[in-house]
C-alpha cells in the first residue's frame, strides 16, 4: 500500500493531493523514505517520529542548501522541512535518479567528484556568516548525533570543544564513562590540538579560511545521478552528475572532511592527485596525515557513541600516537 502523504508536505510542496502519487523508495536507519510525483514535481521525502527529528531534518535541510549554493550539480536542493499533522517531522529534498548510470540528455557541469569538491572546499561561506567563524547557524546530526555547531572565532576551540569534547560527553551519555578515555581526549584538546590546528601555525601567517565541509562524506554518501526534478532547466534534465548527500554541514578547515573520506576509504589514488592539484593541502602540508587522523578519530568516537564496540580502541589508538608524537 502507498505511503498517505501528509497535509503538511502537501503544503511545502504546493501540490494538490489529487494529482500526487507516493510510493516507497531508499532506506534510512533513522526514518521513513519515500518518493513524490506530479506531471510537474520529484521530490523525495523522509518522515520520523523520533525524538531527534526535527533537529536532523532542520540541519539536513541547511546543509543541502549551503553545499548547494556553493556549487548546484554536487547535491540536491532541499524545499522545506516542518513538522507533520499526523506527528513527527518531515523533510523534503529533490529526487535524484541513482539508477542512472548514463546521461538521458541534458547538458552535464563536466566536473568530476574530485573537482567538485576542491571548488566546494574553497568557495567562500556566504556574505552573511563571514567574519562569525567557525560552525553552522543550526546545529546537525552525524548518524543520530546532535552535533553543536555554535560559532567559535578559532578552528581549533571549534574541533576541540563543539567536536572532541562534545562527542566525548555524548559517548559518556549512551556508554558510560571511561576515566581513561576522558583522561586522554582532555589531553589531546589541551596539547595536539593546539600544536596541530593553532591560530598561527596552521596555514602560517595566512591561517585557515572555513567553507563548506559535507561533515559525514564516507563512500556511502556518494554517487552518480541525475537530478529528475530540475525540469525548469531544460539543459540539466536527465544528465547524470557525480553527487553527495547526506551532509552533516558545518563551515570548518577543509581538511576536516578528509578523515571520515578516510576511514572508510572509497577514494583512489588518482581522486586525491585530483583533489590536491585544486585543493593543495594546508600548510604545514607535512603534517597533513596527523591532521587527517585527529580528523577521523572524531568520527571513530562517533561510532562509539552510537555504536559502542570496538570504534573506541581505534580513536585511542589514533589518540594516543598524536599524543605521543605531538604531546
Amino acid at each position: 500500500m502507498p505511503p498517505s502523504i501528509d497535509p503538511a508536505i502537501l503544503r511545502a510542496l504546493s501540490i494538490d493531493a489529487s494529482q500526487a502519487k507516493a510510493a516507497s523508495h531508499g532506506g534510512s536507519g533513522f526514518a521513513s523514505t519515500y518518493r513524490i510525483t506530479t506531471d510537474t514535481t520529484s521530490a523525495f521525502v523522509k518522515t520520523s517520529n523520533s525524538k531527534g527529528a526535527a533537529t536532523m531534518f532542520e540541519g539536513e535541510h541547511a546543509s543541502l542548501n549551503a553545499i548547494n549554493s556553493a556549487v548546484p550539480s554536487l547535491s540536491p536542493r532541499s524545499f522545506a522541512w516542518g513538522e507533520l499533522e499526523s506527528g513527527g517531522h518531515f523533510l523534503a529534498t529533490e529526487f535524484l535518479d541513482m539508477s542512472s548510470r548514463t546521461s538521458s540528455g541534458g547538458k552535464r557541469s563536466g566536473m568530476t567528484l574530485a573537482q567538485k569538491l576542491a571548488k566546494l572546499h574553497t568557495t567562500s561561506v556566504p556574505d552573511e556568516f563571514k567574519g562569525k567563524g567557525f560552525g553552522f547557524p543550526v546545529p546537525t546530526c552525524c548518524g543520530d548525533t546532535m552535533q553543536d555547531n555554535s560559532w567559535k572565532s578559532s578552528w581549533a576551540d571549534f574541533f576541540a570543544q563543539n567536536r572532541l569534547m562534545h562527542i566525548l560527553k555524548c559517548a559518556e551519555k549512551n556508554n558510560g564513562t571511561d576515566k581513561r578515555l576522558r583522561s586522554l581526549i582532555e589531553d589531546v584538546c589541551e596539547k595536539v590540538v593546539p600544536r596541530l590546528l593553532g591560530d598561527g601555525h596552521l596555514g602560517r601567517e595566512q591561517g585557515v579560511q572555513p567553507v563548506v565541509c559535507h561533515g559525514d562524506l564516507w563512500s556511502g554518501n556518494k554517487g552518480k545521478a541525475s537530478f529528475v526534478g530540475r525540469s525548469e532547466d531544460p539543459n540539466e534534465k536527465g544528465a547524470v552528475e557525480n553527487v553527495v548527500f547526506d551532509p552533516s554541514v558545518c563551515y570548518g578547515h577543509n581538511e576536516y572532511d578528509h578523515g571520515i573520506m578516510n576511514m572508510f576509504g572509497g577514494f583512489s589514488g588518482s581522486f586525491w592527485k585530483e583533489y590536491h592539484a585544486a585543493c593543495p593541502k594546508t600548510e604545514p602540508a607535512e603534517e597533513y596525515e596527523d591532521r587527517v587522523k585527529l580528523y577521523e578519530a572524531y568520527h571513530h568516537l562517533n561510532h562509539y557513541s552510537i555504536f559502542g564496540g570496538g570504534y573506541k580502541s581505534g580513536a585511542i589508538s589514533m589518540l594516543n600516537g598524536l599524543l605521543k608524537k605531538y604531546g
